[in-house]
């Protein structure tokens, strides 16, 4: 049984909510984003965008929104959230199942020109530093010149003491916006997980873990130092941040 447009609709709607309970200014950090890359392509015909770890297609919603054109690939490794973003944006969007960093996801991308930029929100911090740095080096390869990277996510700071101030100033700041109230990711997860409609899915979703041995793990300790540093090794020469809220950033990678 496939998943319906108004379910899928249901559900991405909600998923858009209880993002907001992690996400600082997570609409104003998408809007970063999308201003990054209409600067990059502006005067360019049909750009391509490659939209890494895209979920059921927020961020990529926005970017067909912003960018007339825009031909967008978008890739993840969640069959759930992938069929979601199908079935509910699935004219704004080519999407492909693959686990970004693995042997051969670049390929599997089938892109046929070189990409105008590379976007990411909340995704990347599930490599490690090897795997990443062998990611950035792909997506360098991938890109034209002058196209980039855009990497939007938490980047904790070196030391416990800026980690505790960044970390309360996007609390203040989520507490402010009324974010907080929204529902958590285990609880989005949890009722996904009871809709029939999905269910095939979810099974699917749990094969793959047990492929993945359980799924990935979050590397946080990874500071926007840190990507910098991995960026400019894998030959982005011009890294830097554009936009910061608490521990909220977004990282530019420029290839020359």
């Amino acid at each position: 049984m496939g998943v319906s447009t108004t379910a899928a609709k249901a559900w991405v709607e909600r998923w858009e909510r209880q993002q907001q309970h992690y996400a600082v200014d997570r609409e104003e950090r998408f809007t970063v984003i999308a201003d990054v890359v209409e600067h990059v392509v502006a005067g360019r015909a049909a750009p391509l965008l490659l939209d890494l770890g895209c979920g059921p297609g927020s961020l990529a919603a926005r970017l067909a929104a912003r960018i007339a054109g825009a031909e967008i690939v978008a890739v993840d490794m969640d069959p759930v959230l992938l069929e979601l973003g199908r079935a509910h944006h699935g004219h704004i969007a080519r999407y492909v199942d693959a686990v970004i960093g693995a042997d051969g996801w670049a390929d599997a991308l089938d892109l046929g020109r070189p990409l105008d930029a590379a976007v990411s929100t909340t995704a990347l911090h599930y490599l490690p530093e090897a795997e990443l740095l062998r990611t950035y080096r792909q997506l360098a390869q991938l890109l034209r010149p002058g196209g980039v990277v855009v990497n939007g996510d938490h980047f904790p700071p070196r030391t416990a003491a800026s980690s505790r101030l960044t970390a309360h100033v996007g609390r203040c700041r989520a507490e402010r916006s009324g974010a907080r109230a929204a529902e958590d990711w285990h609880t989005w997860w949890h009722a996904a997980a009871q809709d029939p409609q999905l269910a095939d899915l979810f099974a699917q979703r749990e094969q793959r873990q047990r492929a993945l041995r359980g799924g990935r793990t979050a590397h946080w300790r990874l500071t926007a130092e840190d990507h910098a540093r991995l960026m400019r090794r894998a030959g982005f020469q011009d890294v830097t941040s554009v936009w910061q809220v608490g521990d909220s950033c977004v990282l530019v990678a420029v290839k020359e």
